[in-house]
């Protein structure tokens, strides 16, 4: 007798039951098949990341051993001596470059980029090195170069001389600055700077900030004996609005530097108000009598898995850390952490998104995340030919100093002279990302083709878009990608500390 599924006698219930079984086997391979059919039509596959424990990624010089750690001494603040001027009784002291922060300051009421400000005295810089803030700041934002809230001269000792230069930060970390220059440069030099004698000579000095010139848009007038320089604040950039809660003495925030000096200064009047050392004025100090090691050495890299938890993941575990510029001229001086993926080019789409915090950055850092190759992007060359690894599809975290920091799209194809192309076919606004530690979201897409045909990389910053097109002719080149991941560029410079978590990103096309 002819049996199938719809047979329901006694003895054929085992026939029955494997017919059910069939059947729901089929409707599963019918449901994986339709499954996979949608996945594809989704686009990539990509895979996450949230860093709860050691993912193992690959990884070259991340974690650097050179530069060697170095001894950091700040040894500043009120001094019973007399070097500056003619009684006893002045500021000053032995301050090292560091990324540590270290400062000494009359504590003040609130005071604005609304404010008339003033200050002069005199001065003493030693010979030898050093590089010393002096000014009025705010000691809540006092954590990197440029320092945000800032009003302030700048020395930099070369020996037996030191250089000199008026500069300012808003709240939002945009900056200016003017240096004291001769009044004959070299040809072909119009910014040479004015060398002051360094060593037991005495200079006058004054500092001023006039909230109404620039037609009200404010300006900084400074002076060092008989040489006087002014700096215009940049357009918008006194809306960004300043805080000043001290002034005094800070040193350069940007890596520890064995060029460290002493300066001291005398005299000093503040707003119109003359301060008196003859006794100890019980300033406010912050980490201005210490002395300790640190490995925040340029360019001794420091990033990867992390157990920490500032980019603002479901919880603590991140990627991240210390990243400098890198040198493509040196194996040593490049480094990259990153996942293996799937052989990736531009002839498909890519995608990825996460968290990102920007713990601190100083003027002329950069970090990059994004695809890269582990060979390609690390290639060395006898000079330095672009900034952008080659064969990179990402986000750079940079930006010029009078405008802070931007998140933006970021590329070097396969071709080795090209440089990076950041405007080409722009659409929306760069968004700023300041270095507070703030947590923000982000996305990154990659499209061969938009509506207009262009090859586009968009950068999302809290929902915030801006893209940019490939030119045709590095489209064309094309670029391979075999890892996701942070990267150093290949021209070197200062170093920042951000941190990425809960990590989506193309692995498979």
């Amino acid at each position: 007798m002819k049996r199938n599924c719809n047979t329901t006698t006694n003895s054929t219930r085992v026939t029955l039951l494997g017919c059910v079984l069939l059947g729901l086997l089929l409707a599963a391979a019918l449901t994986i098949s339709g499954n996979s059919e949608a996945l594809a039509a989704e686009g990539p596959a990509t895979k996450t990341e949230n860093f709860d424990k050691d993912p193992k990624w690959d990884a070259h010089n991340n974690r650097a051993k050179d530069p060697k750690p170095m001894k950091v001494v700040q040894n500043f603040g009120y001094s019973n001596t007399a070097r500056a001027g003619g009684k006893k009784g002045e500021i000053g002291g032995y301050l090292t470059p560091a990324a540590e922060p270290a400062h000494y300051g009359k504590v003040l009421p609130n005071f604005t980029l609304d404010d008339t400000l003033s200050a002069s005295g005199k001065l003493k810089f030693d010979k030898g090195g050093g590089h010393v803030l002096l000014g009025f700041f705010n000691d809540n934002t006092a954590n990197e170069w440029r320092t945000a809230n800032t009003i302030a001269l700048r020395f930099g000792g070369e020996g037996d001389v030191f250089n000199g230069y008026v500069e300012y930060a808003t709240g939002l970390w945009r900056a200016g600055s003017t240096l004291f220059t001769t009044d004959n440069p070299a040809p072909g030099d119009p910014r040479m700077l004015f060398q002051f004698p360094a060593g037991d000579i005495t200079h006058t000095w004054s500092l001023k900030y006039d909230p109404k010139g620039n037609n009200g848009g404010g300006t900084l007038t400074a002076t060092i004996d008989d040489q006087m320089v002014t700096a215009d604040l940049r357009p918008g950039h006194k809306a960004d609005g300043a805080t000043f809660n001290r002034f005094g003495l800070l040193n350069m925030m940007r890596h520890a530097d064995p060029r460290a000096g002493s300066i001291w200064i005398d005299d000093l009047r503040i707003n119109e108000k003359d301060e008196s050392f003859d006794r100890d004025p019980k300033w406010d100090g912050f980490q201005n009598r210490r002395t300790y090691t640190t490995t925040y050495v340029r360019p001794r890299f420091d990033f990867g898995h992390s157990k920490t938890h500032f980019a603002g993941g479901a919880a603590p575990g991140e990627m991240g850390g210390l990243v400098f510029r890198g040198d493509q001229q040196t194996p040593e001086l490049m480094a990259y952490y990153g996942d293996r993926l799937e052989d990736l080019t531009l002839d498909k789409p890519l995608r990825a998104s996460g968290k990102v915090a920007l713990q601190q950055a100083v003027t002329d850092s950069m970090g990059l995340i994004g695809f890269f190759h582990s060979t390609k992007s690390m290639k060395t060359g006898s000079a330095q030919v672009s900034i952008a690894p080659e064969n990179f599809l990402g986000i750079a975290v940079e930006g010029p100093s009078d405008e802070g920091f931007y998140v933006y799209p970021y590329y070097g194809s396969s071709r080795p002279d090209q440089p990076p192309h950041t405007s080409h076919a722009q659409q929306g606004v760069r968004q700023h990302i300041f270095p507070d530690g703030k947590s923000h979201d982000w996305t990154l897409e990659y499209v061969p083709a938009d509506a207009d045909g262009m090859a586009r990389i968009t950068v999302t910053l809290d929902g915030q878009p801006y893209s940019v097109a490939l030119p045709a002719e590095d489209k064309a080149a094309g670029a391979r990608f075999n890892r996701f991941g942070i990267i150093t560029t290949h021209v070197d410079g200062n170093g920042m500390k951000m941190y990425f978590d809960d990590l989506s990103y193309t692995f498979r096309q």
